[in-house]
């Protein structure tokens, strides 16, 4: 019967690999390999030997734990106790697994770990094993670390954000021969495809001139104006840092007040004109709106003086003369995103103190204006790493995008950097083509005085929330005084801009017609989530005022199925029902400099090309 079944099995599951190409794979990686190293040691003797640089404090915040840890004995030997007591547990339901009988596991991985989803981490008792020994191990390291009495703030920060990096790498499936599926796969292909993941590594340590730099999707897959930012429309208007797109309208009529767009400076503006069906720049061209969006430029070390008041009057206010000149109307809505919603709140106090009216009201899409509590990404910003971050600024005039891009996808490492090393270089695959992650490898530099006053001013100092705290040039500002009516979303599982935070800042503003409203999801997820998608829904609260407690607002809020866009556009249809005939942007008075998406977006990109 045995026998029957094995000669049932088909033939392709015992052949092996063809030899040609496993020898063309390692003529590759072996010729690849010696011209890195190369490389790497004429790097390195070019350097001198360095000592370590411990520019994130890590080691410090260990070293502080480890003494108060030490200081207390008896809280150790009990949490030592504890993890043995849980290891007994987990070799009794291993036995009664091995001789066929069920039992609740000790451990088990969140809902949302992703990690553990192939079916052998549950089937097979010696992964279930691994996988609980893992996760009972990740638990008491975790229990123990975050119970340390007698750390700053800062220092238990560090300790718990590196410690989960840390318990992340250590994960079982992020090694050949604890992943089941790894394991399949080496045995499916001969282990080709760890040479083909040898392969994949060396490539991207070459791309990264000698760093590692995970490739997370497909680039060569995406063209801008091609398959991404595809929404059409005319560059009408262009300063040393940005230019200004008007896109065409689909409509007859509009609204009588342009809509203007404000992204991040950090990311490339078209993650909100990614594709046609969850392009919130499309979805308001289609619903009436005349929608001007500032796409920033790459700076290099030539702009390394611009500050935070450059970006605000060659940013921001260039944009707003712009479009008066273009449409002839003296009043505006504007919305924001991230940071650029800091930027243009900073923008609306500037204004309020000139007595300029044009902006006549404010969106903020998941944006922080008070940093007392910025979340995870306060781990890296204190003043010596601020210090150190300055020092390499100074030497080349901005901080590279790439290094931005690596602290958010620490913020969230399985899924945007361990998920990427399995598929990779343990499984040997290619990355999926995925226009939200080309994005987000789409980074921009920034210049290096207007990051040292953001990080020190806002986040370290949190002076931006501060009555007077700090001057555009030379004019004091004060959020207070922003009375124009203001819309407020955020989203609950952001990582970047806590919404408890964002709300703190929400109620500083002068307004007495503020709305906060709460999406569901996360950062990106949360903001892009069209209507036609139906999903995540969303919490409002109809009080006039906001609560000072965020906790009472949501207790008061009602949830909301679907997208938060069309409340957001009944919204902006109460600040301005008036409707004119559709401007098209190749007509206005500006003179159309060239089409969407314009070339500041695709600067980076063709430099990356011609250097390839």
């Amino acid at each position: 019967m045995s026998a029957a079944k094995q000669t049932d099995k088909p033939a392709e599951a015992l052949e092996l690999p063809d030899p040609k190409a496993v020898a063309k794979t390692y003529a590759e990686v072996a010729q690849r390999s010696a011209r890195l190293l190369g490389e790497h040691l004429k790097r390195q003797m070019s350097r001198g030997i360095t000592p370590p640089d411990d520019e994130f404090g890590i080691a410090q915040a260990f070293m502080e734990m480890a003494s108060r840890l030490m200081a207390n004995p008896y809280k150790l030997a009990q949490a030592n106790m504890n993890l043995a007591w849980d290891y007994m547990a987990l070799w009794q339901h291993s036995w009664m697994r091995f001789l066929g009988m069920s039992g609740a596991p000790v451990a088990a991985p969140a809902k949302d770990d992703k990690r553990f989803r192939d079916q052998e981490w549950q089937d097979h008792f010696l992964f279930d094993y691994i996988k609980q020994s893992y996760l009972i191990s990740a638990r008491h390291v975790h229990d123990v670390v975050s119970s340390v009495e007698g750390l700053d703030e800062i220092a238990r920060k560090k300790v718990n954000f590196f410690t989960r990096q840390y318990m992340d790498a250590l994960s079982p499936t992020n090694f050949a021969l604890t992943n089941p599926e790894v394991f399949r796969e080496t045995v499916r292909t001969g282990g080709q495809n760890l040479v083909r993941g040898l392969n994949n590594l060396l490539r991207d340590i070459e791309d990264g001139d000698g760093q590692l730099k995970v490739k997370m999707t497909d680039t060569s897959a995406f063209e801008l104006g091609k398959n991404v930012a595809t929404t059409p429309g005319k560059v009408v208007a262009q300063t040393e840092l940005m230019q200004l797109i008007q896109y065409t309208p689909t409509t007859e009529n509009v609204a009588k007040r342009p809509l203007l767009i404000v992204p991040p400076w950090i990311n490339k503006y078209y993650i909100l004109d990614l594709r046609e069906k969850n392009s919130l720049i499309k979805w308001a061209v289609d619903q009436g709106q005349t929608v001007f969006v500032v796409s920033w430029v790459n700076p290099d070390e030539q702009l390394a003086t611009k500050g935070f008041d450059d970006y605000v009057k060659d940013g921001i206010l260039a944009a707003v003369d712009a479009i008066e000149k273009q449409t002839g109307e003296k009043e505006i809505n504007a919305a924001a995103y991230c940071l650029g919603g800091t930027l243009l709140a900073t923008s609306l106090a500037y204004m309020a103190a000139k007595k300029d009216k044009r902006i006549a009201s404010a969106t903020f899409f998941t944006t922080l204006t008070d940093f007392s509590a910025p979340g995870e990404l306060g781990v890296f910003v204190d003043d010596a790493q601020v210090a150190n971050l300055e020092k390499k600024m100074a030497e080349r005039g901005y901080l590279e995008g790439s290094e931005m891009a690596n602290t958010f996808n620490l913020l969230r490492s399985n899924d945007l950097i361990w998920s990427f090393v399995v598929n990779n270089y343990l499984m040997g695959r290619d990355p999926f083509p995925f226009d939200l992650l080309y994005w987000n490898s789409d980074s921009t530099r920034m210049p290096a005085k207007m990051h040292s006053f953001y990080l020190r001013r806002m986040y370290i100092d949190n002076d931006l929330v501060k009555p007077c705290g700090i001057q555009i040039d030379g004019t004091d500002i004060d959020l207070s005084t922003i009375k124009i009516p203001s819309y407020f979303i955020s989203t609950v599982e952001d990582h970047i801009a806590p919404w408890k935070t964002t709300y703190k800042g929400a109620r500083v503003f002068g307004s007495t017609n503020k709305r906060f409203v709460l999406g569901g999801s996360g950062h990106i997820a949360g903001i892009v989530n069209p209507p036609a998608a139906n999903k995540y829904g969303f919490w409002i609260n109809d009080a006039k005022t906001l609560p000072e407690d965020p906790d009472d607002w949501h207790a008061g809020a009602t949830q909301h199925p679907g997208s938060w866009w069309t409340d957001w556009k009944a919204w902006l249809d109460t600040q301005d029902s008036e409707t004119v005939p559709a401007r098209d942007p190749a007509k206005g008075k500006l003179k159309a400099l060239e089409d969407a998406p314009g070339s500041f977006v695709k600067a980076r990109l063709d430099k990356t090309k011609k250097a390839a």
